[in-house]
């Protein structure tokens, strides 16, 4: 391959490419992959004589999984990169292409309409959009005149993420859809203001506060301890976004001491002298909030002050839209799930089964572990998918604490590699698409160590580079190794 740029040829062969890849990376992602096939060899033994290389099992169907796995990043290494910029556009839309038609043509495998039988293998397209996503997203973001914030540009960046993720949902595929939120995370490296970053979290404490707390009474017994709370907190929150983006910050104080003052007068007029609703007095208490930012707003011809409105109004949108969400649009097996997280509902039988035995089959494992094989746990099958979702609690039980310490910082080593990786590209390209890989990642580690241990909804994500089955090993594997293959060129761009 010949290189032109500023009248000087550079040539750079197959083999200075080769030099040029972070072995690092690679020996860091071989690492993870041969614990990943040791632990699903863990997870699928049986009591008695069983050949764990044999193609009947999952162990030796995963071996094959790895072969093409291996030979995927081979040729990716090999191919120009190129062609990932060129043709960025095209790879995502025959990606959604193939979402779309996808539930027509998918065999309905637990409900889920996402995995596509090609002869003796079935693959799920869900996986390999990722890689899609994260070429798009990095080639309109690194597109001449692109500024993070403006509206002509942050709904097309908006929707390259949204589509995917309504064609997965489209496939009763809710946990895949959710780990596109990962690209966010990406977005704000990018300069998205960290405000969209702050409102998405409220959102979430909102959710989570009215759910758990919404049918628990304070002690006047008149009052919704969620309802209180979160319009306590919507009051607290857009203060701390005056004191942050408005210059006057005695309005911060001024809010926060007539809030805090007025609620706790009437919390104790309440209890003590006459019961009634607290909600109407914080109903008051918010248009005033509205009103007051509003006259801020006109006044001093700031519309940080309207912006901070618009954030009070949609939280309460949010709040009361939560629960209908909650009772109309999840299925019944993830709210129940939700309320096993939240401690609302105990169900060790039912939705709270997964966890409850993963978190037996870790604590079982102590410090040192059974050792390889000697689960028992996973041996008499008390965990289920534990080869896939739950791989992580086979490591803990035949491994101990120290195996799972040493996988987890094998996966941190990674996140830290990709970060150092992307930050010292000279593209703003192959910067963010570094970025995407790695909140991909982030992402997948995260909740699945925490569905493991009964930190984060069980949403049915893999975890990467050591769950059973080839459309996940595949999929990290595209993504990383093209990854690579750009960053091999940094110095050719």
């Amino acid at each position: 391959m010949i290189y032109r740029r500023g009248g000087l040829t550079m040539a750079y062969t197959k083999d200075s490419m080769v030099k040029s890849v972070d072995w690092v990376t690679v020996v860091i992602y071989l690492a993870l992959v041969i614990l990943g096939w040791v632990s699903i060899c863990g997870a699928c033994y049986d009591y008695g004589e069983m050949d764990l290389f044999s193609f009947d099992t999952n162990s030796g169907k995963q071996l094959v999984w790895i072969g093409g796995a291996l030979c995927l990043g081979f040729i990716i290494l090999m191919l120009e990169d190129k062609i990932y910029d060129w043709f960025a556009y095209i790879f995502y839309a025959l990606m959604m292409v193939l979402l779309f038609v996808t539930p027509f043509l998918a065999t309905d495998i637990k409900g889920s309409l996402s995995w596509l039988k090609l002869g003796p293998v079935s693959l799920q397209p869900a996986e390999f959009a990722k890689f899609a996503t994260s070429l798009v997203l990095a080639k309109f973001i690194s597109s001449y005149g692109f500024v993070m914030g403006k509206l002509k540009t942050s709904v097309p960046v908006f929707t390259f993420i949204l589509l995917p993720m309504v064609l997965i949902i489209m496939q009763r595929e809710t946990g895949s859809a959710l780990v596109y939120l990962a690209f966010f995370l990406m977005l704000y490296r990018e300069g998205m203001p960290g405000s969209i970053l702050f409102t998405g979290i409220s959102m979430v404490v909102y959710f989570v506060v009215g759910i758990r707390f919404g049918h628990d009474m304070m002690p006047d017994e008149c009052t919704p301890v969620g309802e209180f709370v979160v319009f306590s907190l919507i009051t607290v929150l857009s203060a701390l976004l005056v004191n942050a983006y408005c210059e006057k910050k005695s309005i911060f104080k001024n809010i926060l001491l007539y809030h805090g003052g007025s609620i706790v007068l009437a919390v104790l007029f309440s209890i003590y002298v006459i019961p009634f609703n607290l909600i109407y007095f914080l109903y008051v208490e918010f248009v005033g909030l509205v009103v007051y930012l509003l006259y801020l707003s006109f006044h001093e011809r700031a519309m940080r002050y309207f912006y901070i409105v618009l954030f009070a109004i949609g939280s309460v949108g949010f709040f009361y839209s939560a629960d209908y969400v909650f009772e109309e649009v999840l299925e019944p097996h993830q709210r129940i799930r939700i309320e096993v997280l939240l401690g609302m509902e105990e169900d060790l039988a039912g939705a709270g089964y997964n966890v409850n035995q993963s978190k037996i089959a870790i604590g079982s494992g102590g410090l040192l572990g059974k050792g390889f094989l000697n689960g028992t746990q996973t041996k008499l099958k008390y965990v289920p998918e534990q080869d896939t979702d739950f791989i992580f609690c086979t490591v803990g039980e035949e491994q101990g604490f120290l195996g799972a310490a040493v996988v987890l910082l094998l996966f941190m080593a990674l996140i830290l590699r990709l970060i150092a990786l992307a930050e010292r590209q000279q593209s703003r390209f192959t910067r963010v698409y570094g970025y995407c890989v790695l909140s991909v990642f982030f992402f997948h580690l995260f909740i699945n160590i925490g569905m493991v241990l009964g930190l984060t909804p069980v949403i049915g994500i893999p975890l990467p580079l050591f769950s059973y089955g080839g459309s996940s090993l595949w999929g990290f594997t595209i993504l990383l190794f093209v990854f690579l293959r750009m960053d091999a060129s940094r110095s050719v761009r």
